[in-house]
């Protein structure tokens, strides 16, 4: 396949989780590929970094054991996903209650025929996490007859396929939950936190079709995190490319169909290039792109003598009581996160860092403790953290410029996880077909793999 006048056949700019993903989708069809990354490392934003020997994610996103990409993705079947207990804790009027439990996850598991051991390690996660209910929780939130509304809404939601759920008329999303006939109490204590949670969008300005998927995924799984933080995924997915497939620090500085040149490293050849970079870089090195806007996020992390609660729950502030929109003891849902006997709290706020006095006064409030004591570890902001996905919004943008130039990322189809595996591969589809090559069975899902 290969001119040896060139570097190589493709030659991805971008390490994060969408040039990964491409690249092991070329590599696996033959092609000799070479992906530059201007970081020390790959992973983009999926980055944790090491202190006191905790692990610090920098950007606080939610994985859910539904993605389809975690089990389709090449170089994931060691992936171990450590889940949150079933639902989610929500503090409303000054105490913590529990939420609708999804009934569905614990059938969650590998596809038929396919052996995937990080998806059966996340299945017997499932079957067996703990179900302790904290001191402080409360009966489920509104009365029996809510609940009951509620989880009919969420189990019809998960039985129905994705192509159905997109076939509704998209709305911001908090109109389109207000439309719907649920109680307002519902909606304000329960799905508007949780969906602020799920799209980092405070103000639910997101299209109602990517705020229905996310409720789909959370219907049909459980909200996880990756073992061993969030660099985990990316690192696997690197491990799994043939040796001398990535170069690190290496920055790309311009492109065409047929070349890269980079800052310090000469200019590299090949018969087409994949930009899989964050969306302002993309837009930079590619000006035709529209550039999105962007959700803050802020991640601290603490720690404090004792674990101030005994369960691996996820706590949503439906109260909006002050910066933080939610927080969980990270060390009690992945306990690789932080030395034995030192808890890991993580608390995440949409939006720029604010004053620690105030962060300190509202999880003292959400967990029923002091927090006086607690040592603050690090505080991670990123202004550009999560393109927005206001209505309406194109859930499969263009991965193809031209015959030769393509472009993958979470901006290119859902501002996730799964959003971004997928976009990449469905650029190097789109690429081996320019190529005379069949992906086959790799298998375009379209809208079904959405998540």
């Amino acid at each position: 396949m290969l001119d040896r006048a060139h570097h190589a056949d493709v030659i991805i700019v971008g390490a994060g989780v969408a040039g990964l993903s491409a690249a092991l989708q070329l590599t696996g069809a033959g092609l000799r590929t070479l992906v530059l990354e201007a970081a020390p490392d790959v992973g983009g934003r999926m980055a944790t970094e090491q202190v006191d020997g905790f692990l610090l994610d920098r950007v606080g996103q939610l994985l859910s054991t539904s993605y389809p990409e975690l089990r389709r993705t090449p170089g994931l079947d060691a992936l171990e996903l450590r889940p949150f207990s079933p639902g989610v804790l929500v503090h409303n009027e000054g105490r913590l209650q529990r939420s609708w439990e999804p009934r569905s996850t614990l059938r969650t598991g590998p596809p038929a025929g396919r052996s995937a051991r990080g998806a059966l390690t996340a299945a017997r996660a499932l079957a067996s996490a703990p179900r302790v209910r904290s001191r402080s929780a409360r009966p489920p939130l509104g009365g029996a007859l809510d609940q009951a509304r509620l989880g009919a809404a969420l189990t019809r939601l998960a039985a129905t396929p994705v192509d159905r759920v997109l076939a509704r008329p998209e709305l911001p999303a908090l109109d389109a939950l207000l439309s719907r006939g649920l109680p307002s109490r519902t909606v304000e204590t329960f799905l508007r936190p949780l969906l602020s949670a799920l799209l980092c969008d405070p103000e639910l300005l997101s299209s109602s079709h990517c705020a229905d998927l996310a409720l789909h995924g959370y219907a049909r799984g459980r909200l996880c995190v990756p073992a061993g933080g969030a660099q985990t995924l990316p690192r696997l997915l690197a491990a799994a490319l043939p040796p001398g497939t990535i170069r690190t620090g290496v920055k790309a500085v311009d492109l065409s169909t047929t070349s890269v040149r980079t800052a310090g490293h000469g200019e590299l050849t090949c018969r087409a290039v994949v930009l899989a970079t964050g969306a302002r870089q993309a837009a930079e090195l590619l000006p035709g792109l529209r550039m999105p806007a962007f959700h803050p996020v802020t991640v601290l992390h603490h720690t404090a003598e004792h674990s101030p609660l005994a369960e691996p729950a996820l706590i949503l502030d439906a109260d909006r009581s002050g910066p933080v929109a939610h927080t969980a003891v990270l060390s009690e849902v992945d306990p690789s996160r932080a030395p034995e006997g030192r808890p890991l709290i993580t608390s995440v706020v949409l939006g720029p860092p604010p004053p620690e006095r105030e962060v300190r006064a509202q999880l003292a409030r959400l967990y029923g403790t002091s927090t006086a004591r607690w040592e603050l570890l690090a505080v991670h902001h990123d202004p550009e953290a999560v393109p927005t996905m206001p209505a309406p919004h194109d859930l499969r943008r263009p991965v193809r410029v031209l015959s030769g130039l393509y472009v993958c990322g979470d901006h290119r189809d859902t501002s996730t996880v799964q959003g971004a595996l997928f976009s990449g591969r469905r650029a190097a589809h789109s690429l081996l077909r320019d190529f005379g090559i069949e992906p086959g069975a790799a298998e375009e899902e379209g809208v079904r793999a959405v998540a």
